[in-house]
């Protein structure tokens, strides 16, 4: 297969574009999400996962965040593995055919994001049942994934929108 993104008909490369923006836009709502429930600080990654530690004065006093149990962290493992598998088999699928980067790096930037999502996900699992340090490996391979993704996403759009043949 000789498919190349910047060879393909206008209306084609604008739908790839208008989807793969969509995708980004998401991922940066995800990202605000992550950033309002964490400040992106490992103590507030801790405390999502395993609950506020603040001691509290009065009976009355609610504490800011519970510890996660293991059925919220089920779904919330369950919807984010799909998810990421769909984006990543997406625009893996697409990364594919640029014309831009190839060879290892292509191949890395195709593959590693799978593992990452995996890591990160095994590793929440660690911060709330084994111990809170693992959060280091949540923000390295979280860090990597999202790296993966805009750095897939943004050659993409390149590709899609701006890059013209060289005679």
């Amino acid at each position: 297969m000789n498919i190349k993104l910047y060879k393909l008909d206008c209306t084609l490369r604008h739908f790839l574009a208008a989807f793969i923006s969509l995708l980004m836009s998401a991922t940066m709502l995800g990202l605000a999400f992550v950033y309002q429930t964490t400040q992106f600080e490992k103590s507030g990654v801790v405390e999502r996962y395993n609950g506020s530690s603040v001691e509290l004065d009065d009976e009355m006093d609610v504490p800011e965040s519970y510890p996660k149990s293991a059925i919220e962290l089920l779904l919330n493992t369950h919807n984010h593995l799909f998810g990421f598998s769909f984006i990543f088999l997406s625009l893996g699928m697409l990364f594919y055919f640029n014309t831009i980067l190839s060879g290892f790096w292509k191949y890395v930037l195709m593959v590693e994001p799978f593992l990452s999502v995996l890591l990160t996900f095994s590793s929440i699992w660690a911060v709330r049942f084994i111990h809170p340090d693992f959060v280091y490996v949540t923000i390295i391979s979280a860090f990597f994934t999202y790296g993966a993704l805009f750095v897939m996403g943004t050659i993409l759009l390149y590709e899609l929108l701006f890059k013209k043949e060289i005679a």
